[in-house]
Formats: C-alpha cells, sequence, structure tokens
C-alpha cells in the first residue's frame, strides 16, 4: 500500500471514530481562565475532565492528539460518562501553574454541569497537573498516561483517591520530540504507596510516549500500542462507574 493509499486508509478511520460521537460532543465552552474545554458526551453525575502535556516552550495551547484519539475510542463504550477536554491557555511546564488553574476550571465546569463524581486523565506534563488537582472534593480517581510526576511533585492530593498510571516501556525523549522516562513514574508511584495511597503502575510493553499523532489533514494517527493503552482507560473508567 502506499503512503498516500495509508494516509487515506488513517483518514477514513478517524472520519469513522468521528461518527460514533454524539454531536454534542462538539460544543467547546470558555473557561473562566481564558482556556478552551469541549465536550464528548452529555453533561451528568459523572465526568471526566481530561488534561494535556505541554512544552518547555511558552506556546499556545493545543487539542492533544493522544487525548482526543484515546476520547474518541473510550468514549462510545461508556455512554454514562461525560468527557471534557481542556485546551491551556499555555501548554508549558515552565507555566504550569496556569495550567493548573485551566484544570481547576475544567473540574468547576463539569460540577456546574452536574457531576458530583469526576475522575481525571492527565497525559505527560497532564499527569502533574491532574496530581495538582485531585484534592478536588469531587475526585475519586486520578488516571495518568506518561506521566511527568517530577521528584518535587507532591503527590498528597492523591490521597484518598484510586491512582492509576500507564507507562510505555520505550518512552523517552528524542531529538525533537518530547518524553518522560518510565523511571519518572516509577519513583512517583513509590512515593504514593509510601503514602498510602492506593496506587496501580501498569507498563506497556512497546509503547512511545504518544499514544497518537495530529495528521496533516487534522485527524489523529494511532501510534504502536495505542489500542493497549486504550484498553487499560476504559478498565479504568469501568471501575470509576462501578
Amino acid at each position: 500500500m502506499s503512503c498516500l493509499s495509508r494516509a487515506r486508509s488513517k483518514s477514513a478511520e478517524a472520519d469513522s471514530d468521528r461518527a460514533k460521537i454524539p454531536e454534542v460532543s462538539l460544543r467547546s465552552i470558555a473557561l473562566p481562565t481564558g482556556a478552551e474545554a469541549r465536550w464528548t458526551g452529555t453533561p451528568g453525575p459523572r465526568a471526566v475532565v481530561c488534561v494535556n502535556g505541554g512544552t518547555a516552550a511558552e506556546v499556545p495551547g493545543t487539542w492533544s492528539a493522544s487525548v482526543e484519539w484515546l476520547v474518541r475510542r473510550v468514549a462510545p463504550r461508556h455512554p454514562a460518562l461525560a468527557f471534557l477536554e481542556v485546551r491551556y491557555r499555555i501548554k508549558s511546564w515552565r507555566h504550569i501553574d496556569g495550567c493548573i488553574e485551566d484544570a481547576r476550571a475544567g473540574i468547576a465546569a463539569v460540577r456546574v454541569a452536574g457531576a458530583a463524581k469526576v475522575a481525571l486523565l492527565g497525559f505527560s506534563m497532564g499527569g502533574a497537573v491532574a496530581v495538582h488537582v485531585a484534592d478536588d472534593p469531587a475526585v475519586s480517581t486520578v488516571i495518568a498516561l506518561a506521566p511527568w510526576l517530577y521528584p518535587e511533585l507532591d503527590v498528597t492530593p492523591l490521597e484518598g483517591r484510586r491512582f492509576a498510571v500507564m507507562h510505555g516501556s520505550l518512552d523517552r525523549g528524542l531529538p525533537g520530540i518530547p518524553g518522560v522516562r518510565p523511571e519518572l513514574s516509577l519513583r512517583g508511584c513509590e512515593r504514593a504507596r509510601a503514602r498510602g495511597i492506593d496506587t496501580e503502575r501498569t507498563v506497556i510493553d512497546g509503547a512511545i510516549h504518544p499514544i497518537a499523532l495530529r495528521a496533516p489533514w487534522g485527524g489523529t494517527v494511532p501510534m504502536p500500542r495505542s489500542a493497549r493503552w486504550a484498553a487499560l482507560v476504559g478498565q479504568e473508567l469501568e471501575r470509576f462507574c462501578a
């Protein structure tokens, strides 16, 4: 199959995934901080707030290809859940306080919309952001994907919550491509367990840092082992809904 044929095939798959999502999922809202968020599913008593990674450069926020692909994949299997993806004002770990403010605004938005129970899903730097805001009383679960659990990160906000961590065995930074070494999440989980936090960490053999990448046509292209990421996230969402 030619590269063009593969690209068209991936585009068709992305269109098919989008077709599974109700139209309400495309509704974007402005958050009080100036960040943007978008709903997938109908707001209700349980919601998942999704937060993205970042870069060293202080650049405007974007929609995460990895989070977008996951939400489009798992949402049809969990119709009782509403997902809110947060797009930071600035996506940078040098501006993490602003990202934390945006995440808290996202939690507030789902609570105003009727959510009494909230799960956080954080990818890369979003894992650290999710830990910071896990102390919200509505939060019961934090799902951290390839998370940047830096050594100074205070894990006490996770106390009384479920902390599920997933990391690719081949994750690492490459020239021009950010990454998070699995050792960072391992040490972070050790700190969480030492505080008695319900913690589970799964290493995904053969997985790299991104779960999906943004394609030239605007859709998302899943990376190797993406189905495994989706299956594990789905299992945690089942537990969250139980």
